[in-house]
Order: structure tokens, then sequence, then C-alpha cells
């Protein structure tokens, strides 16, 4: 019978390295992973992990590293956050660009200035059109158990791509939640030894990643995107057999008490369970409400996006970043596109929130699906609201 254990959501993921049996480790601690990379190299030192632990000099090297080792067959992992992973931004794409099966945490935190160790969504969205993977997890058992399932995501021949888990700074990453790790031999079941088809060997030499001219960059690029896109059913398949061998279910989008619902509020990451909380209260006074969480981001799940809000109303979305001289949060921009071909659709009401670290309560999120009602019925003039903000 398993058994729940508290830990810490950054001392959990390293487990969950530890268990996928990372070969490279290379990494620079910035808050709010730090606990992250600290965990991984106690592990290391203390022979609990057979892999080599790389402290480099900063967040570009870190990538940089990644990208070697990953290249020669090594199953690599790293963590960031922030600025950390604005520094390494460069190197994220070309380890989408050259398919090295790369797994990197990231614990969302909001960019500078002013300089905020604290939590929003603004390191995500910068690195949106990078070319990898990308999952939200809403607590330390998500978090756990999606490190496992992005190795195996990563390294399958289908799909070879580099991916990251989006987990919440501080909301998430320093929180103690009781959560379940698997043993292993489940671990080992589940995820086949990394064997990389394409390794670098010195006695068979190749250029990866060389100077492209015109003449084939478009074709090159394209063929990168009908890729990407071409995953999201590897890795639905690969979230059923996580389902089969331990019981816990993941999809694309995932709704709670969305059924036939009229107004719906969307959101991502941590603050979703907060949420979920505001529509059981909702429902219990009367409210005809749902909520849709947005697991993975990319590639964008359209499909199953827009089969979920078919039939309501409203679309009230809350994005946790901000697009800066935009018509809204990056989140509420990408589902007014999804939208767009559909003849009836729901009309989508932006919200920015939760920025730096501010909290959103049970009844802040009541609040915004209240005003997004009555924005959606009487009419607005402005492209988004940032709820909460002191003008």
């Amino acid at each position: 019978m398993a058994v729940r254990t508290g830990m810490e959501v950054s001392i959990a993921v390293a487990e969950a390295v530890k268990l996928a049996n990372a070969d490279v480790v290379a990494a620079y601690p910035i808050t709010p992973q730090t606990h992250i990379v600290e965990h991984l190299a106690e592990l290391v030192a203390e022979g609990e992990l057979d892999a080599e632990f790389i402290p480099v000099e900063a967040e570009h090297s870190a990538m940089s590293a990644c990208l070697g080792s990953s290249a020669v067959g090594a199953r690599t992992f790293t963590a960031t956050a922030g600025q950390g992973l604005e520094l390494m931004h460069e190197a994220v794409y070309v380890a989408s660009s050259m398919r090295l099966p790369i797994v990197m945490a990231v614990a969302n935190r909001a960019l500078s200035a002013p300089l905020s160790v604290w939590g929003d969504h603004s390191d995500v969205m910068a690195v949106r059109d990078t070319g990898w993977i990308q999952i939200f997890v809403e607590n330390g058992q998500e978090a756990v158990d999606n490190t496992i399932c992005a190795f195996r995501i990563a390294e399958d021949r289908r799909i070879l791509l580099p991916v990251m888990v989006h987990l919440d700074g501080f909301h998430l990453s320093h929180m103690v939640e009781p959560l379940i790790l698997p043993s292993r031999d489940e671990v080992d079941r589940f995820l086949p030894p990394c064997n990389y088809p394409l390794p670098l060997n010195p006695t068979k030499p190749v250029t990866m990643g060389d100077f492209g001219p015109p003449v084939i960059y478009s074709e090159v690029k394209w063929a990168q995107e009908k890729h990407i896109r071409s995953t999201k059913p590897v890795i639905t398949e690969i979230w059923k057999e996580f389902s089969k061998a331990f019981g816990r279910n993941y999809s694309p989008v995932e709704c709670y008490r969305c059924d036939e619902c009229k107004t719906l509020l969307m959101t991502m990451g941590s603050f979703s369970e907060t949420a979920m909380t505001t529509i059981d209260k909702m429902r219990a006074d009367g409210k005809n409400v749902g909520l849709i969480r947005l697991r993975l981001w990319r590639p964008f799940p359209f499909e199953e996006f827009r089969d979920t809000v078919n039939g309501a109303d409203t679309l009230i979305v809350l994005d946790r970043a901000i697009s800066f001289g935009g018509v809204g949060g990056p989140v509420a921009s990408e589902v007014r596109s999804a939208l767009y071909p559909l003849e009836k659709k729901p009309k989508v009401v932006s919200f920015i929130g939760g920025l730096g670290g501010r909290d959103i309560s049970v009844a802040d999120f009541e609040n915004i699906v209240k005003r997004g009602m009555r924005i959606a019925e009487e009419g607005g003039t402005k492209e988004y609201e940032i709820y909460g903000v002191r003008e």
C-alpha cells in the first residue's frame, strides 16, 4: 500500500530525478529553485544518485552543459527560475532545435525590474516560443509525477524534444505537502533506460546546429513546428500509461465541474486549487460555473480546448503575466486565437492577477468570476483588467 510522506515540493522534484536515474545534472542556484539542485547535489555526493553534478558559473553555462551531455546520450536534468531562465534563453532555443531530450524544472518567478523573487508566470511566457514541450503542475504530487513523465516524454523516439515542468515559485516550490513517492521498481518499469538514437561519437563526426542559409531556414523551422504539434497524441498516450501504472490521471486540458456550464474560469498552475474551492462555493450558492485548467501549454491542445469550452457563453481567463502593450494576458491572447475558427464561441474576458507573488484568495476568485460575468453581459471598454491593482 502506498504511503504518503510529508515533503517539501522542491525536495520531492529532486527525489523524482533520482528515481529517474538521471546521468547528468548541470545547474546554478537561483531562488526559488535552489532547493531542487541543492538536494540533487547532496544525493550525488552521498552516492544515492550515480550521476555527474556540474556546478556551473551561471545559467547560460548550465544549459550549455546540458546541450553537450544530452547530445552524447546522457539522461540530463536542470532547474532554474525567473532571471536564470532568461540568462539561458539563447541556449534554450538550441535544445529544441537540435532535438535534445533535456528535462528542466522551472520554479516560476517574476522578472525584474523591480527585483522580485516571488512567483508569477512572466518567465514562462518569455520562453513560450522556444520550441520546448511545457507542462504545468498544481501540487507536489503532480510535480513528482510529471517530472518522471517528462523524461519518458522527452526521450520517446517519436518526440525527442526537451520538456519544461512548471511549478509555481514559493506557492508550490517551498510548500510541504503529503505525497506518494513511487518505488524504484515502479519507475523502472515505466521509464526505460535512456537510449538516445543519435549520440555524438568522435569516431563518426557530424556537425549539429551549423549555419542555415535563407534557402533552407524556413523549411527547417516549418519542420520543427510540424513536429512539436505531432507530439500531443504521444504525450497523451504516455500520460495514459502513467495512469495505468500509478493510478493518477493527467490530460492536456482538465475540467473541474464544468459540464454544461455557461460560465467557465480558466487557470494554470497552483492557483487552480484555490479556484476549485471557489467553484465549489459558487456552485453551492446556485451559480452554474466551472473551471478549466490548462495542463499542456506547449504544444497547445487546440482540439481538447475547443471541445471543453463548447457550449459556454463566457470564458474568464486569469493570466499571471502581462503582455506589455498588447490586448491582455498572453494566455487570453492564445485562447482568443484558438477560438477564432469556431462559428459559436464564448466571449473571452481577460484578467491579470497574482503578479510578483501576490495571493489570489477564494473570495478574490469569486470577485473575478462575478466581475467577468458582468463584463460579458454588459460589455466593457478595456481589453483586460488587472485584478486588485491600486491606481
